[in-house]
């Protein structure tokens, strides 16, 4: 489980992430990617979300965030986050398109999104 000082929290965090318009998508998954840190020490704040509108039973959105949830876990402790630490905030958003996916379909995802962030 990925630890609560990772965890993007506050409603105005996941807004001003929003905010930036910094974003890449991938196989039903999207990755919002907000300002870059000023302190190199600082962690990550990273927020999983799927809509309602994805679907409507919360078995199957709460499902799909546990996977994108696990896949970053794996990737922050091989550290193999690559461009990703340099930044403030990160916010993966499940789409429709990936209920459907397996564990290791949702990782590969995951570790291409964030290959994708660049400087």
């Amino acid at each position: 489980m990925l630890s609560q000082k990772f965890r993007l929290k506050k409603n105005s965090s996941f807004t001003a992430t929003y905010r930036v318009k910094n974003s890449f998508y991938l196989n039903g998954v999207a990755v919002f990617v907000g300002l870059k840190k000023k302190n190199p020490n600082d962690t990550t704040k990273v927020g999983f979300v799927v809509s309602k509108k994805t679907h409507k039973r919360a078995v199957k959105r709460n499902r799909l965030k546990r996977l994108m949830r696990e896949s970053y876990r794996i990737l922050l402790k091989n550290k193999e986050l690559g461009n990703a630490e340099k930044y403030m905030s990160l916010i993966f958003v499940g789409h429709e398109k990936a209920l459907c996916h397996k564990y290791k379909e949702i990782s590969v995802i995951i570790k291409s999104l964030l290959e994708k962030i660049n400087d």
